[in-house]
């Protein structure tokens, strides 16, 4: 009889090649001591270093002669840290209401450098975001729910709440001459906003509800100012960022109060302020009521908080892990290459792009296993530690945290699967080796580092491999705080995937040229 030889499509024979091709290389990978070594030391390198940065970051608060540990900032209602410091004139509102004010002016004060040691020197003006207007606030607490209406040194009228929330009103300035005219309306847990160049026609500049709020709030006036931010130009490049003294003073008047307990005494509340050694405020809010007119000085801001430390501050390690990664992908191809065993792997497997694929997919899988692990064990402990030490930490929703830790194990794998591609590309240690540093540290280093202009520096990291870093972001960009939003702070040009797709992209098109000259050129 003839043998049938059973019919086998030729897609599972794919697979199983594939397959196979996988535990050939994986094989390969794992019996090789240094390449396992290195993979466990970059690891490691994640950690040690994460650790030792958490341990020697120590953080106080003077207390007169003595240090002590810095208060926490307030969280807000959706438990984010936040600035809430601002001085308030109210009134209870026991139910619905409104307040409707006609602010006339908004001047201020901001302390520059000293041109004579010892001699202040105050100069007149207002910040962007110095901000005055009205308010409902659940309570006087720090961090409770509030919405606010308000005019705004630089931005025109906003309508922003409960610290993250902003919204656009008119733009343009208020001087005697031009007023502007702002309410706040309370419906049930409906707040509305509304703005008027006459006090007549109004227009509607935003909702906002507040979930949760008690029947009886507070309702009234308010002004703030967040400091002085410069950048300055260092003369060896690079930038420094220095934030100063800042007030702002509203005169407000023609106010209406309606709802129930409208009408009453007001109260008065420096909202934040800080309390000096000798137990008097520093730096203290006021306000004058003279004629039915409102004179209120504020300093402060209401915004999330920008300068508690993010979590990617502890993966300072993944620079190290990188070198570590990248050095084991390539030797994981030019090795072969060297000793003349390609040969004998591309005769075990003639398919070379599915070669190519596997070794790829091995190298990248080890290194997201790596860095992953780091992270995981680097970020929690290192919360910790830092906490311990007094630092105040950026508050990071859970989603974001496990994105930044599996994001970590990410970047190393793109990063592996780049530098196998670039080894087959040259087929030499060195240059591969060098070439994948200078694609990915070389513009991170030089983007982090303050050494370029901040705009130079976002074009590095919006072009290069090293937009991937973006991944490992976990602070959000605010456009009403004020803060300096570079890469020498951690903020990226991309957004934390589409800085990733950038790097994603790169080791797809070396990957893509490698395959090209594997099969169009023999070994």
């Amino acid at each position: 009889m003839t043998a049938v030889t059973p019919y086998r499509p030729r897609q599972a024979a794919g697979r199983d090649g594939f397959a196979q091709a996988l535990r050939s290389e994986w094989t390969k990978l794992r019996t090789v001591r240094g390449w396992v070594l290195g993979l466990a030391v970059s690891t490691l390198l994640i950690v040690l270093l994460g650790l030792i940065f958490a341990a020697g970051s120590q953080s106080s608060c003077s207390a007169g002669p003595i240090e002590v540990p810095c208060p926490p900032s307030p969280t807000g209602p959706g438990g984010e840290t936040v600035e809430d410091h601002f001085y308030f004139v109210h009134q209870p509102l026991d139910g619905d209401g409104s307040i409707t004010v006609r602010v006339s002016s908004l001047t201020g004060q901001l302390r520059k450098p000293d041109a004579t040691p010892g001699v202040r020197n105050v100069v007149a003006g207002v910040v962007p975001w110095a901000k005055a207007g009205v308010m409902i606030k659940e309570s006087t607490r720090q961090g409770s729910t509030y919405a606010a209406v308000m005019v705004t040194g630089e931005h025109g009228v906003r309508m922003q709440h409960d610290f993250t929330e902003d919204v656009a009103g008119l733009p343009g300035g208020v001087s005697p001459s031009a007023p502007r005219w702002l309410r706040l309306t309370r419906t049930g847990d409906t707040i509305t906003g509304e703005e008027s160049a006459d006090g007549e026609r109004w227009t509607e500049v935003g909702t906002a509800r507040l979930a949760g709020s008690p029947k009886k709030v507070r309702i009234g006036l308010f002004a703030a100012s967040p400091g002085d931010l410069t950048v300055s130009r260092n003369p060896l490049g690079g930038s420094s960022t220095a934030s100063r003294f800042a007030e702002a003073t509203a005169v407000m008047d023609r106010v209406t109060l309606r709802g129930p307990a409208a009408g009453g005494t007001w109260s008065r509340d420096d909202i934040g302020v800080t309390i000096g050694p000798d137990g008097r405020p520093h730096h203290p809010g006021r306000s004058v009521l003279s004629g039915g007119t409102f004179t209120v000085t504020g300093v402060g801001d209401i915004a999330p908080f920008s300068e508690g430390m993010p979590i990617e501050r502890l993966l300072i390690g993944t620079l190290m892990g990188l070198i570590m990664v990248i050095v084991v992908a390539v030797l994981f191809v030019t090795v072969e290459y060297r000793r003349g065993l390609i040969r004998t792997t591309l005769i075990a497997g003639p398919r070379r792009g599915r070669t190519l694929a596997a070794k790829a997919v091995v190298a990248a899988a080890a290194a997201f296993a790596c860095g992953t692990i780091g992270a995981a064990v680097t970020v929690p402990v290192g919360q910790l530690m830092l906490a311990a030490n007094g630092n105040l930490i950026a508050s990071t929703p859970l989603l974001t945290e496990l994105r930044v830790i599996a994001g970590t194990g990410g970047l190393l794998a793109v990063t592996a699967a780049f530098a196998l591609g670039l080894g087959f590309l040259f087929r030499r240690s060195a240059m591969a080796v060098v070439a994948a540093v200078a694609a990915f540290l070389v513009p991170y280093v030089l983007a982090t580092a303050s050494i370029l202009p901040d705009e130079a520096a976002r074009w590095l990291l919006r072009v290069t491999p090293a937009a991937g870093f973006a991944i490992q972001q976990s602070l959000i960009e605010y456009p009403q705080a004020s803060a300096r939003y570079a890469a020498a702070e951690g903020y990226y040009p991309l957004l934390p995937w589409a800085g990733f797709a950038v790097t994603c992209a790169y080791a797809g098109l070396v990957l893509g040229l490698a395959a090209y000259r594997l099969r169009g050129r023999d070994v």
